[in-house]
């Protein structure tokens, strides 16, 4: 039996008009928006400057000076690089929390250039994964995590979800004046 649709039919399966998704979004509250819901370059960059606006980040001595792997020729050309690899690393806890500091060395590695020999995978440094957690966990964005390895706060949560608020509203395009 093929059963015939009127106009009707779509009531009943849940499917909406475009129209009245585009009033629905329209409404003078704003949807709530989170990290995923932005680009994570320009949330990494609007976090970055975040914390280095705040001042409450330690930044160790030797930043200038350090390479950030192993597999590194050359030392970070940005000047600022603790605060985004800080903001980096606030972003992959929020989305995966319960990452540590091996797990970071992981996500911060690289290839291995070996010369005529064949590359091979290498880790990044234990030293600047584990320097950047204990700043985060000083600033109270980031805490222990019982299972092991670090998870973010209520109150980190809620910080990158406002910065993220912020990055949003940067894109949407200003509202016209109304036409009298």
């Amino acid at each position: 039996m093929v059963r015939k649709l009127t106009r009707s039919a779509h009531f009943n399966t849940g499917w909406k008009p475009r129209s009245a998704l585009f009033l629905s979004l329209s409404t003078s509250k704003m949807p709530s928006v989170t990290v995923k819901d932005v680009n994570q370059q320009e949330f990494v960059r609007a976090l970055s400057a975040f914390l280095k606006k705040s001042g409450k980040l330690k930044v160790p001595d030797w930043v200038d000076i350090v390479k950030l792997a192993k597999h590194k020729e050359l030392a970070p050309s940005d000047e600022n690089w603790f605060y985004t690899r800080a903001a980096s690393t606030v972003r992959h806890l929020y989305l995966r929390g319960g990452a540590g500091v091996g797990s970071m060395t992981k996500i911060y590695g690289g290839r291995q250039r070996n010369g005529v020999c064949p590359a091979h995978f290498s880790l990044g440094s234990t030293c600047v994964a584990r320097k950047v957690l204990q700043a985060l966990e000083h600033l109270k964005m980031v805490e222990k995590d019982p299972n092991g390895g670090r998870r973010l706060t209520s109150q980190g949560t809620r910080d990158l979800d406002r910065i993220a608020g912020q990055v949003a509203a940067a894109k949407l395009p200003p509202k016209a004046a109304p036409v009298q």
